[in-house]
């Protein structure tokens, strides 16, 4: 949910879990996927969804992977810059 009149960057799109999903200029992962509805911001080894916690980046409750350049990586998704084009995955650590 957005709150009106609130000035937002430039728009641009980003992929969670292989799905085009739109950002703008200077919001993180978490941000712009709690925009787009999406309150899970991982899976733990059960399947269970995780969202945030405590949004400062101490707890890890909202891990995701990163993939590109042939790799991945594990980021808290509250403190991580959202990009264009980023990809981005919510299931289990890989």
């Amino acid at each position: 949910m957005r709150i009106a009149g609130t000035e937002r960057g430039a728009p641009f799109t980003l992929f969670v879990d292989g799905e085009e999903m739109a950002a703008f200029a200077g919001e993180t992962i978490a941000t712009a996927m709690l925009a787009d509805g999406r309150a899970a911001m991982r899976r733990d080894r059960s399947g269970a969804p995780r969202g945030l916690f405590c949004n400062m980046g101490t707890c890890s409750e909202c891990l995701v992977t990163l993939r590109g350049d042939g790799g991945a990586r594990r980021v808290r998704a509250c403190l991580t810059p959202a990009a264009p084009g980023l990809r981005v995955e919510t299931g289990p650590a890989a």
